[in-house]
């Protein structure tokens, strides 16, 4: 429980603490799929991390990572970014599912959420808490809804990593500083 309360309180610190990003820094794209028009996710980068959409994301199967050091394959300390067509009727629908399926996983697991101000779209935050001392942060956001798609950043962390308070700012500064636009490649050079 008392972990659980450090969480919280953490993630809220960080959350009033982050700040949107003046940069039109395109991380991750897709294209048009059903009725969700191609889209983009731009959002700077924390200084001295690395930005990949295209060789170690593609491998594990989602939009975008960013890490600190060398690629190891390992979840912690990487921020995930995930974007997909919508399914679910609401946010909450996500979590709910999200959660039901991460207890399923680790019926000894705990889990708790809130609600995070991002200046642009709706965000939930859930934190779980796992029996393998892994715990992990998530944020799905919903862009409007023409966007048709979700999103969501998660992290993972040892439960008793020094760093954590350091890592969950970068975090939540890179969540809070997400925006989705509407994809159009650039045009082609001629030449």
């Amino acid at each position: 429980m008392m972990r659980r309360v450090i969480w919280i309180v953490i993630l809220l610190a960080v959350a009033a603490l982050a700040q949107a990003s003046p940069s039109d820094d395109v991380l991750a794209h897709g294209a048009r799929d059903g009725d969700a028009p191609a889209w983009a996710i731009a959002v700077g980068t924390p200084a001295g991390w690395t930005r990949d959409c295209c060789t170690y994301a593609q491998a594990i199967g989602v939009s975008a990572v960013l890490y600190q050091g060398e690629w190891t394959g390992k979840p912690q300390r990487v921020m995930v970014l995930n974007v997909w067509p919508r399914k679910l009727p609401s946010l909450a629908a996500e979590l709910q599912t999200d959660r039901k399926r991460y207890l399923e996983l680790d019926a000894a697991g705990k889990t708790s959420s809130f609600a995070v101000r991002h200046p642009d779209m709706p965000c939930e935050a859930s934190v779980y808490e796992g029996s393998d001392h892994v715990d992990d942060v998530l944020v799905f956001c919903e862009p409007d809804k023409a966007s048709g798609i979700r999103l969501s950043w998660s992290m993972s962390f040892n439960d008793n990593d020094p760093a954590r308070r350091t890592l969950l700012d970068a975090f939540m500064r890179v969540v809070m500083a997400s925006r989705y636009q509407r994809y159009a490649a650039p045009p082609a050079h001629a030449g």
